[in-house]
């Protein structure tokens, strides 16, 4: 005689159902930034930061953990980079980009740090993640220390582009409507 089988149902909320649209927005932009040609492994524009940044600021920093997270864990997959050193550069790095926004969210006063400055103050965490990573784990050596000044550039440029992007979509699209997460 067989036991029955016994089954969990597990119901999506609304919220869920907004992190799973945002995510997949930002495991997109993720896409597209490892199908742009760069002059350096490793320097990407980091698109999918501007929706964690939107996330953040719309929704606030538990679902913007959530999308980071997912996006970093579904990239993975998508790309076949699950668990490979690039994946921990990229989970270093967001991992370093989140509790730098987690500190500025709950520390810094929000009339005067917005999306510029968040997105700024994530590269530059994400930047530091990552060569941590890469000089206690990858490449043991000061030599890669030589590679900060283009990386930081691009870590400016980049963060300052996203910032702005940001802002302006939280600006135009989402003044005026309620949050659905």
């Amino acid at each position: 005689m067989s036991t029955p089988a016994s089954s969990v149902v597990l119901t999506a909320t609304p919220t869920d159902h907004a992190i799973a649209r945002w995510a997949a927005l930002a495991v997109a932009l993720s896409l597209v930034d490892a199908s742009l040609p760069t002059p350096l492994p490793g320097l990407k524009p980091g698109l999918a930061n501007i929706v964690t940044l939107v996330v953040l600021m719309r929704f606030g920093m538990g679902a913007a953990v959530s999308v980071s997270l997912l996006r970093l864990v579904a990239t993975g997959l998508v790309l076949g980079s699950l668990f490979t050193p690039g994946f921990f550069l990229s989970l270093a790095g967001g991992i370093s980009s989140l509790a730098a926004l987690t500190l500025a969210w709950k520390v810094l006063p929000k009339a005067y740090f917005g999306g510029v400055s968040l997105s700024l103050l994530a590269a530059f965490a994400h930047l530091a993640g990552q060569f941590a990573l890469v000089r206690f784990w990858l490449i043991p050596t000061d030599g890669i220390f030589y590679l900060i000044p283009p990386f930081a550039a691009v870590a400016w440029l980049t963060g300052l582009v996203n910032g702005l992007v940001a802002t302006h979509l939280l600006r135009v699209h989402f003044l005026e409507r309620p949050p659905s997460c």
